[in-house]
């Protein structure tokens, strides 16, 4: 079953996207995330993803308080990404209401802190985000590179019971200029068994069809959905 996730980025409380994860270039959203969950609610989307950028920032959560008034006027499930550093990070976040997590630097950092998680917190409860840039692992609020291989990054995970993956190309995120389909197709063809989630570039509906074409279980939405350029009407053929 495809699934299309669409992102609040929060920071300050408000709706913020970053262009290619720079925090000096930001677009900002006047409007109520209370309003936008039930928009999503009633097209039939599930789960939406909440990016907590001060968290990003940080190195730990921060908007909790807006999780959970997300949560408490929602029925959407709601994966957590932002700052996850720790247990006590990861038990806070449930507490106030999310579902899900997704972690990304910790993975780099600690590989085995990560895999340690799988099995603590079922594989159904967790995503790893793998962000890249020139094909390099980027971490550390999108400022620093790894040098580690992104399909090696993958594959200890993927040994350990990884179930979900997330892939961002940093060059394309909120810039509306398409998916990189290549790199998705390399990552499907590679791991045909992980559930694998585009991030980044999404530009049309035509680009999310195409997506699901390839075999993806599902892509993130944000920019082109919050400027029209995705309508709501279109995500209805993609409700679950």
């Amino acid at each position: 079953m495809f699934k299309v996730i669409p992102s609040l980025s929060i920071s300050g409380g408000e709706i913020v996207l970053l262009k290619k994860g720079d925090f000096s270039n930001q677009l900002k959203y006047h409007f109520n995330i209370v309003d936008a969950a039930k928009m999503f609610e009633d097209i039939g989307v599930d789960v939406l993803h909440f990016l907590d950028l001060d968290g990003v920032k940080k190195g730990s959560p921060v908007n909790y308080y807006t999780l959970e008034t997300f949560v408490g006027h929602s029925n959407l499930k709601v994966d957590f990404m932002g700052g996850i550093r720790t247990d006590g990070d990861i038990n806070k976040v449930l507490e106030y209401g999310a579902t899900y997590f997704t972690a990304s630097s910790i993975a780099v950092n600690n590989h085995d802190l990560f895999a340690s998680w799988i099995i603590s917190y079922g594989r159904e409860k967790l995503s790893l985000m793998a962000n890249v840039a020139d094909n390099r692992l980027v971490y550390k609020a999108w400022q620093r590179k790894a040098d580690i291989d992104l399909e090696e990054h993958i594959e200890f995970f993927h040994m350990r019971g990884l179930k979900y993956l997330k892939v961002t190309d940093m060059n394309r995120d909120g810039v509306l200029e398409g998916p990189n389909f290549e790199l998705y197709k390399k990552l499907r063809d590679k791991f045909p068994d992980i559930y694998l989630v585009a991030s980044g570039g999404v530009r049309s509906v035509n680009d999310i069809r195409k997506l699901k074409e390839m075999g993806l279980y599902g892509v993130i939405v944000a920019r082109a959905l919050y400027e029209g350029k995705i309508k709501i009407e279109d995500l209805k053929e993609f409700a679950n």
